[in-house]
């Protein structure tokens, strides 16, 4: 874990950023396409719309965490959704998404966020481990629905 460092991206990580997300996305079941993942990252940051941080294990990138800034009307004060971590498979066992964590959650209470927000799938007991570790706890009080696009 002494070689990792963790530092939020830049438009200068744009390509091994981009090849971490198509990564993630397949992990997650899409298929692969590098311009798409490139385009889109690019877009976020062309927009400020995402905040994204790395790991690097020497030189070498293994892991990202994708923040999207939100508010909470009743507490009037901002959110941040952590929508995307991933670590390859190189830099699993390491620590890697501790120090994700960690630096999103330095982030987003620096800047006097009220929580952070995730969604964890629940075939996916050993993130969920990670996650009450590290202090995050299973909303009790609320279901999360969705509406989607076009016919189910």
């Amino acid at each position: 874990m002494d070689n990792i460092r963790v530092r939020q991206a830049v438009i200068a990580d744009l390509d091994p950023l981009a090849r971490l997300f198509d990564d993630y996305r397949q992990f997650q079941g899409k298929a692969s396409d590098l311009p798409a993942a490139q385009a889109f990252l690019c877009a976020r940051f062309d927009h400020g719309e995402s905040v994204v941080f790395m790991a690097h294990e020497g030189s070498t990138p293994v892991g990202f965490a994708q923040l999207y800034p939100s508010f909470s009307s009743t507490a009037l004060t901002r959110v941040f959704i952590l929508n995307d971590l991933f670590v390859a498979d190189a830099g699993r066992r390491k620590g890697v998404a501790s120090l994700l964590l960690a630096a999103v959650e330095a982030y987003a209470f620096a800047l006097g966020a009220c929580r952070l927000s995730l969604n964890v799938a629940r075939n996916n007991p050993t993130a969920q481990a990670l996650y009450e570790a590290r202090g995050w706890s299973r909303d009790a009080e609320h279901h999360m629905y969705h509406r989607f696009n076009g016919a189910l």
